[in-house]
């Protein structure tokens, strides 16, 4: 290769450095402090689980209820 191009070439690969640098600088900022990982470091720990919970309880809730109108239905047909 001749001089000249020898030049071109190691300035654009100089660019290209520079260009793949700032491109995984702008996708770690964009990809930082995504939901997701917030959910993975446990900073909504306490909310998830209060969602669990109030579903759980919820459940037990409905299925109480539907056992307590049953014997109260059976119990005043026979009376």
């Amino acid at each position: 290769m001749s001089e000249p191009a020898k030049k071109v070439a190691q300035q654009a690969e100089t660019r290209l450095d520079r260009i793949a640098k700032s491109a995984q600088k702008r996708f770690n900022k964009i990809t930082e402090g995504r939901f997701t990982d917030r959910i993975k470091e446990g900073r909504f720990a306490d909310q998830v689980d209060h969602g669990v919970d109030q579903g759980r309880a919820d459940v037990r809730r409905d299925q109480q209820g539907e056992g307590r109108e049953g014997r109260e239905g059976r119990g005043g047909a026979a009376a």
